[in-house]
């Protein structure tokens, strides 16, 4: 149902290199570029991620509750990405691990450069 999601950044330099890294972990790759937009995915046939600064030239704002989440394999994965978005300076929003809310659900939560929040998560099967 998603076909993308796009975050706005007042620091595009910084935001793809941060992006760059953080989807090299999952085989996500450049699939679209212009001057002042750039989005990821791994293929044009499922979901992407993209970042802009405004086109209205306004400075860019974090949406209050938007979230975007990102869906992988196994909870290793979720670790990797999660451990590679700390370390490229992302803010700690909720770090990996099963939440007690959703059986077999197993996430990390962080900000990025500019604030946006994001998720990356997989589901497993629930220990019993």
């Amino acid at each position: 149902m998603i076909g993308y999601v796009t975050l706005g950044t007042n620091d595009l330099e910084s935001a793809v290199k941060f992006y760059d890294a953080l989807f090299a972990e999952i085989g996500a790759q450049r699939l679209m570029q212009e001057e002042q937009f750039i989005a990821w995915g791994v293929s044009l046939e499922k979901p992407s991620l993209g970042i802009t600064k405004p086109f209205d030239g306004n400075k860019a704002t974090v949406g209050n509750g938007v979230m975007v989440a990102l869906q992988v394999d196994s909870p290793e994965k979720v670790d990797l990405v999660y451990n590679k978005a700390i370390e490229l300076g992302a803010k700690d929003e909720g770090p990996a691990g099963p939440r007690d809310y959703l059986p077999g659900f197993y996430a990390g939560y962080f900000r990025d450069l500019d604030g946006n929040k994001l998720n990356v998560f997989c589901m497993s099967e629930p220990n019993t």
